[in-house]
């Protein structure tokens, strides 16, 4: 996607302190093919980079945040390897930002982020870059770089990675990714494909604060939730080839620069 991005859009008055998000990812696939409907409850972090959470004691093992699980994965901090991802594209950021990531944290030493989302503001609060990190199973990451207009109306982008094995690197993306306040809402709508198939997906769901016992309740409600994410994908997976959809190879990936 080309850096060359809109004005800043407005203040936005983004929160400093974590928090969790209990939250409900919707996919529906329509269009050619089966259609299917899939829901899977989770919570997620909402963190400032410059501030991110250590849990007092043992839940340090429920709430890990660890620079080699995005971007390239060889800087020393997550901020800085969205800083080099950024400059890359001639979109660096001023001095005194303030960058807000939406993300699974690795809970006992393990995590897997379909999607993590960075909120990048300027010293004054407006709102300059969305930036949209994609994981795929097979090992693989793309960044898109959106601008603001994606947390407001919306905005579309190409596609450019292999995620689903059921869908081609082809169409484009409608992303709406508001700033996160008491409620999560976020959408990616994947359509113009060349075989007509479409793709809804969605993440919502409401705020709590970020403590020790909510960190603990929601571990206990979700038991090892970053490995349910990755189970909850290969099991619906699964169901998708017994019905009959045709898996596509995943081809060949050449990492951004920024994000080797």
């Amino acid at each position: 996607m080309s850096a060359v991005l809109p004005e800043a859009g407005p203040r936005v008055v983004a929160p400093r302190r974590p928090a969790l998000y209990d939250t409900e990812t919707r996919h529906v696939r329509a269009g050619r093919g089966p259609s299917y409907r899939l829901r899977h409850r989770t919570y997620m972090w909402l963190v400032d980079l410059a501030e991110l959470p250590r849990p007092p004691g043992p839940l340090r093992l429920l709430a890990g945040f660890d620079a080699r699980d995005h971007f390239g994965g060889g800087l020393p901090t997550i901020r800085a390897g969205l800083d080099a991802f950024l400059a890359a594209r001639g979109a660096a950021l001023p001095p005194d930002s303030r960058v807000l990531m939406l993300a699974h944290a690795r809970v006992f030493g393990y995590v897997f982020n379909p999607l993590s989302v960075y909120w990048c503001h300027a010293p004054d609060g407006r709102l300059l870059h969305v930036v949209a990190e994609v994981h795929n199973t097979y090992g693989g990451r793309h960044v898109y770089l959106l601008g603001p207009e994606v947390a407001q109306s919306g905005g579309r982008t190409a596609k450019e990675f292999h995620v689903s094995p059921f869908f081609g690197v082809d169409g484009d993306y409608l992303m709406r990714l508001p700033v996160p306040d008491e409620r999560i809402s976020l959408s990616v709508r994947l359509s113009g494909t060349a075989d007509g198939a479409r793709l809804t997906a969605t993440v919502s769901g409401g705020r709590r604060p970020a403590t020790a016992p909510g960190l603990l309740r929601a571990a206990l409600r979700h038991p090892w939730s970053t490995v349910g994410v990755a189970v909850g994908i290969r099991f619906h997976g699964v169901r998708l080839w017994l019905r009959g959809l045709a898996v596509r190879p995943c081809p060949p990936h050449v990492p951004q620069e920024g994000v080797k």
